[in-house]
């Protein structure tokens, strides 16, 4: 089971949105996901439960593919999990996503941020100082649709967290696991 560490204080999932249609005349925002992407979420759902990756708190991009990957994760969970559609994610840039992030209070431990590429592989890239050597080397590959990166910070408070301050605890996709 992957648990925190003791000089682990944060954990920051960061899961891109699973395979998703390109049904024609359906703008970006309204892409539903793909059948290979209701397997993928279900399947990471069910490693992220089974590796003891739960969040107290989800940020959801609101475009219909981020939003129907988290369905299909949560729905995996035991847990009630609080969630958030934050408006900037879609379309969004690294800083915008650490903006969300650091609003996060001091109850939650572990955020999951559901959203999309190329911003969730440069939000790694851009937090991530060191980590395992096989997830950093994949990370630096590709961010594949629901992909997921776990990342461990010593600091205590969200507000805390800034470039480089990260440790890559693990990279996984459906296609590693």
């Amino acid at each position: 089971m992957a648990m925190m560490t003791s000089s682990t204080a944060l954990r920051l999932l960061l899961l891109r949105h699973a395979k998703s249609a390109r049904p024609e005349g359906v703008a970006d925002k309204d892409r539903p996901l793909a059948e290979r992407g209701h397997k993928d979420a279900l399947f990471m759902g069910a490693l992220m439960a089974r590796e003891g990756l739960i969040p107290d708190l989800a940020l959801v991009s609101p475009a219909r593919r981020t939003r129907e990957t988290w369905a299909l994760v949560q729905g995996v969970f035991s847990a009630d999990i609080r969630e958030r559609y934050v408006a900037s994610l879609y379309d969004s840039t690294p800083d915008r996503l650490l903006n969300a992030i650091r609003e996060a209070g001091p109850e939650v431990k572990t955020i999951v941020l559901v959203g999309h590429n190329p911003e969730m592989e440069e939000t790694a890239a851009l937090l991530c100082n060191t980590g395992e050597a096989d997830a950093m080397a994949r990370l630096s590959g590709k961010f594949p649709t629901a992909g997921l990166a776990v990342i461990d910070f010593t600091v205590t408070r969200w507000a805390d967290i800034s470039p480089k301050n990260g440790y890559l605890e693990r990279f996984v996709t459906p296609k590693s696991a």
